[in-house]
């Protein structure tokens, strides 16, 4: 896997992906060019993870018809600011059954998930599930996997 990024103009700076996609990445406080570096690095775990969670359903051929992961994240207050705490939630639509997207979130986190692998060296993460519109899942239940 290769990447590159060009310093473009005062603090932004376009990202380029081995596969050939381009971002622009903001380094100014505000952020209003593009995210900042760890932005990308909190969204690459919503969508590593979401990848995961989304095969495994489909392979067992659960009824999901929407999932979205959010991501909370404190950083150490001093340089390097390091993630310490991520809250991942994951809200599943669908008839999915609540066993399924489970086990679906605990292979993530504890096989698949290359980014959570990494993350966890320094941050302690959260994993909640949050169900809606299934007759398997009671409306707005959570649940930790492997819990």
């Amino acid at each position: 896997m290769i990447a590159s990024t060009v310093w473009t103009k005062d603090m932004l700076f376009e990202g380029r992906s081995g596969s050939g996609h381009t971002f622009t990445f903001d380094g100014a406080p505000a952020h209003t060019g593009g995210p900042s570096p760890m932005e990308v690095v909190l969204t690459a775990l919503c969508g590593c993870t979401s990848v995961d969670v989304v095969s495994i359903l489909h392979k067992k051929r659960e009824p999901l018809t929407r999932l979205t992961v959010s991501a909370t994240a404190e950083q150490a207050s001093e340089p390097p600011r390091v993630f310490t705490r991520i809250k991942l939630l994951y809200h599943i639509e669908g008839a999915v059954s609540k066993k399924a997207a489970e086990d679906a979130v605990a292979l993530s986190k504890n096989k698949y998930c290359s980014v959570s692998k990494m993350l966890e060296e320094t941050a302690e993460i959260e994993f909640v599930i949050e169900y809606s519109g299934g007759p398997n899942n009671s409306p707005n239940a959570e649940s930790e996997p492997g819990a």
